[in-house]
C-alpha cells in the first residue's frame, strides 16, 4: 500500500465513480481500476461493491477510508511544514556559547531576528571546552569559540576579532596612565573568571615571560561580577574589550594599554563539517559571514 494508491482510492470513494475519479486525477479509467485492484490485492480485501455502479464502499472500504484521509492529510501537513522550514517561517536554532562569547552574538542575533521573526533561537550556555563535544553529540547545531577546535570533523568560520584589555576603576592610581609595562603590575591585585580559558593561560605565560607575578586574589563566576569588583577599585582585571566597551564609554571603567601584551581574540562559529545544516543555521551563518569587513555578500 502506498499513498498514491490511497489517493486513487479516496478519489473513487468521494466521486462514487471510477471514470469521474480518472477525470479528477487526470488518469484513464483503466489506470484507476488497475490501481484500486492492486491496492485490494495488497491488503487482501475488496474495497468497492462492483455489483453497483456508484462505487459503493464495502465494510473494509469504510474502515480504510478514514485512515486514508488521515494519512493523506498527514502528508499534506508534512509537505507544508517542510515548505515553511525552507522558507524560514518556522524552526528553531540552538547555538552554544559561554558568557564571554555570547556578547559577540548579540548584533548577529538582532539581525537574524529582524529577518526571520518567526524562528526560535536558543543560546545554550556551555563552557568553551565542551562546545565541540556538544556539537558532535548534536546537542547544539552551532557553537562560538575563541580558539580553533582540534576535531577535524568540525569546521570553524571566523566572524569577529576582539582584544583583551587591562581595566581599572576611574579612581585607581593606574587610571591616569595611557599605557603601562607589565613589570609595573607585579604589586597589583587581580580579579579573574573562575573558568580557565586559553586566553587566560596566554596572559599568565606573558607575565611569566616578564618575570612578573600575576596576583589573582579572587575568582568570580560572571563577567558582570568581575566588572563590579573592578569598579570598586579593590582589584584590576584583564577582560575582552567588547565586554567592557559600554562601561568604558560611560566612564565607569578605564582601559589601560599594556605595552608588552597585544592579545587578539578571534571568534569563530563552529559546526560539523559534513553536516546537513538546517535552513535556520545556514541563514545564520550567511548573516555572520556577511557581517565581516570586506565581505561581498
Amino acid at each position: 500500500m502506498d499513498l498514491s494508491q490511497l489517493e486513487v482510492f479516496l478519489a473513487v470513494a468521494e466521486e462514487k465513480s471510477f471514470s469521474r475519479a480518472g477525470t479528477r486525477l487526470n488518469r484513464t479509467q483503466a489506470a484507476i481500476s488497475q490501481s484500486v485492484k492492486k491496492l485490494e490485492e495488497d491488503i487482501g480485501e475488496t474495497l468497492f461493491d462492483r455489483s453497483v455502479k456508484e462505487g459503493k464502499l464495502t465494510d473494509a472500504g469504510h474502515v480504510l477510508f478514514s485512515y486514508a484521509v488521515q494519512l493523506l492529510n498527514t502528508r499534506s501537513e508534512a509537505q507544508l511544514a517542510l515548505k515553511e522550514l525552507r522558507s524560514l517561517s518556522t524552526g528553531k536554532l540552538v547555538i552554544g556559547a559561554n558568557e564571554h562569547t555570547v556578547i559577540y552574538l548579540l548584533p548577529l542575533l538582532l539581525e537574524f531576528m529582524r529577518r526571520f521573526p518567526q524562528l526560535r533561537t536558543e543560546i545554550k550556555r556551555c563552557r568553551a571546552s565542551e562546545i565541540p563535544t556538544e556539537i558532535m553529540r548534536h546537542s547544539i547545531e552551532l557553537g562560538l569559540l575563541t580558539f580553533q577546535p582540534q576535531q577535524t570533523e568540525l569546521q570553524a568560520t571566523p566572524v569577529a576579532t576582539d582584544s583583551v584589555v587591562l581595566v581599572v576603576a576611574p579612581h585607581h592610581p593606574l587610571a591616569k596612565h595611557q599605557a603601562i609595562s607589565i613589570r609595573d603590575l607585579g604589586l597589583e591585585t587581580f580579579v579573574a573568571h573562575n573558568v580557565v580559558s586559553p586566553y587566560r593561560q596566554k596572559v599568565v605565560e606573558t607575565f611569566q615571560r616578564y618575570r612578573t607575578p600575576l596576583n589573582i586574589v579572587i575568582e568570580l563566576p560572571s563577567i558582570e561580577a568581575i566588572k563590579r569588583m573592578i569598579e570598586s577599585g579593590t582589584c584590576i582585571g584583564i577582560l575582552p574589550k567588547l565586554c567592557v566597551e559600554n562601561e568604558i564609554q560611560r566612564g565607569q571603567l578605564i582601559a589601560v594599554a599594556m605595552k608588552e601584551m597585544k592579545l587578539e581574540r578571534r571568534v569563530r562559529i563552529v559546526h560539523r563539517r559534513d553536516a546537513a545544516l538546517s535552513h535556520a543555521a545556514q541563514a545564520f551563518l550567511k548573516i555572520a559571514r556577511a557581517s565581516q569587513p570586506g565581505s561581498s555578500q
